[in-house]
């Protein structure tokens, strides 16, 4: 009797412990989802580029989430994306046709509970000449186009590439390619038509791969955004996966165990018989 009770308290123990076990492992991953589905929100701009000419048009989308405010900030004063003007907003969608000068400065995604997403510093400019440069950050390994753009002229023209001030190549194509691009690329660019005029100064952003921030996660073109989606799945497919053979393996440890304590409780016959001949 003492040696069944023994059992129990230690089976109870045991069930105790996996119990923990599991608590434990259902928070664990409760943080990662949470800590992943912060991630998987951010600002999307279409076209994808930083300069505007006047009038021209540009579509603001928070991505990941059903309903977000596009927020609008310039000489240190915000608003938000409202019906009326040139602005159209349309659930996480804000189309902005016919933009103006002071439609120029800091754009983000803004949800409630007052969580940002990454912001963009567009430009819209009176002048003759642009820079057409992607708004999201590249990741190190892309390859990316700039192109210098004349508002007049439609066909190809050369144009003068410049960062930071520094002529670095001419094109007779009005395009500059850079491959594989690193972290040392990025840097604020402009081109010059001559003749025709120059841009005003862009930011291109190059991000780490792997280590991005989480404003930058899943603000690419379409085909990245579904290779995103699959990875994170794969990754969450394989988490699921991974904690339930820690608990068959829990499992199975645990009724070892069981088995083994029941072996050595169970009565043995010890008997030393001895006869007579």
């Amino acid at each position: 009797m003492p040696q069944r009770k023994s059992l129990l308290v230690s089976l109870q123990e045991d069930i105790m412990e996996i119990r923990a076990l599991c608590i434990g492992l259902l928070i664990n991953i409760i943080i990662m989802l949470r800590a992943h589905a912060q991630k998987v929100f951010s600002l999307r701009v279409v076209p994808n580029k930083l300069q505007f000419f006047e009038y021209e048009t540009v579509s603001f989308y928070c991505e990941g989430v059903f309903h977000g405010n596009i927020v609008h900030k310039v000489n240190g004063r915000t608003s938000q994306c409202n019906n009326g003007g040139n602005k159209t907003a349309q659930g996480s969608l804000c189309i902005m046709t016919s933009l103006y000068l002071n439609d120029g400065g800091q754009h983000w995604c803004e949800i409630e509970g007052g969580r940002r997403s990454n912001s963009v510093n567009m430009s819209v400019t009176a002048g003759s000449v642009i820079l057409e440069s992607p708004a999201v950050p590249l990741m190190e390994g892309e390859d990316v186009t700039l192109h210098c753009r004349n508002k007049m002229i439609s066909s190809n023209i050369a144009a003068d590439f410049y960062k930071y001030g520094h002529h670095i190549e001419n094109s007779s194509t009005a395009n500059m390619t850079i491959h594989r691009v690193y972290k040392s690329d990025e840097g604020l660019y402009k081109c010059k038509i001559s003749g025709g005029g120059e841009s005003p100064e862009s930011w291109l952003s190059v991000s780490l791969p792997f280590l991005t921030a989480d404003h930058t996660e899943s603000q690419r073109d379409h085909s990245s955004n579904q290779g995103c989606h699959i990875y994170l799945v794969s990754r969450t497919v394989f988490t699921v996966a991974m904690v339930a053979l820690l608990l068959l393996v829990v499992g199975l440890l645990h009724c070892g165990k069981v088995r083994a304590r029941t072996a050595n409780s169970s009565p043995r016959c010890k008997c030393n018989c001895n006869y007579d001949k």
